[in-house]
């Protein structure tokens, strides 16, 4: 068991299966859908999450973990014999998540170090950065050494998504820079960049698969590229994204996913995103 461990949030979009074969701990945020309770939510995969959206007008709601759920969290991974935990969450510019990892981190400095990480970045992003750092331990690597590999992939991280609404993102309160788009959404399909951890205007596109289009250019454009990666919500033209990927990346290699819950609730059905990290 590496002596240093890690924990991370559920806006990380890891499943399950990746994070305990990394030995990586998961702290789920709350996500509710009309009546249906977090703690039924947070049973579901993703593709299961947007099959129960597509069932109801109702808008899921979302809000942080407490600081007692990092504390068990950390505290599992001490009695696990880590002798350090690096905890890594989403952007602090939408979540009171790091707040309460760093309140938690403080309610157990006299009995076990734990270091928490803003990752100024959600979904694939994050998550890469996670699975980076947990390689690291478990190679033997110190706290510093994995703080470093996890700081080193968020560095090289460039993410875009168009959705077809901004509606989730306005009701949420984390449309950001974005705000910029409201007033012509009936004639634009809006390009965002997660950028310092919010979410800022990229471009205007008159139609869906002009938005598509644009986000592979811009893929593109970033050059080589160590890993690129397709997040969507139950979008019905992943395939013609990743058709257009695959002009100039190995397709095989195009890691895809759901958007989980937690960045799905403010994102909106039919997101589509990609996640590029710079080679």
């Amino acid at each position: 068991m590496p002596a240093t461990r890690l924990v991370t949030d559920s806006a990380s979009d890891l499943t399950r299966e990746e994070a305990a074969g990394r030995g990586v701990e998961i702290v789920d945020l709350d996500v509710r859908l009309g009546e249906i309770p977090p703690s039924e939510t947070r049973t579901w995969p993703a593709e299961r999450f947007w099959e129960e959206c597509a069932k109801t007008d109702a808008l899921p709601e979302t809000s942080a973990p407490s600081p007692g759920a990092f504390k068990e969290a950390f505290s599992r991974a001490g009695e696990q014999g880590a002798d350090e935990v690096v905890c890594v969450t989403l952007s602090s510019k939408l979540s009171a998540t790091y707040q309460a990892a760093r309140t938690a981190a403080d309610s157990l400095a006299r009995e076990l170090p734990v270091r928490v990480l803003d990752s100024l970045s959600v979904t694939i992003g994050e998550g890469y950065a996670v699975l980076d750092g947990a390689a690291v331990a478990e190679a033997g690597g110190s706290a510093d050494e994995v703080e470093q590999a996890v700081m080193a992939t968020l560095a090289g991280i460039r993410m875009y998504a168009t959705f077809d609404t901004l509606e989730n993102l306005r009701k949420g309160g984390r449309i950001g820079g974005a705000q910029a788009f409201v007033g012509s959404l009936l004639s634009i399909k809006p390009v965002i960049e997660f950028r310092d951890g919010g979410v800022e205007p990229e471009s205007r596109q008159r139609t869906r698969s002009r938005s598509l289009r644009y986000l592979a250019d811009k893929a593109r454009s970033l050059g080589a590229l160590s890993r690129l990666a397709v997040m969507h919500a139950a979008a019905p033209d992943l395939e013609v994204m990743l058709d257009m990927l695959a002009e100039f990346y190995d397709r095989d290699s195009i890691k895809t996913s759901y958007i989980g819950p937690v960045i799905g609730t403010h994102a909106g059905p039919g997101t589509v995103g990609i996640c590029c990290q710079l080679a």
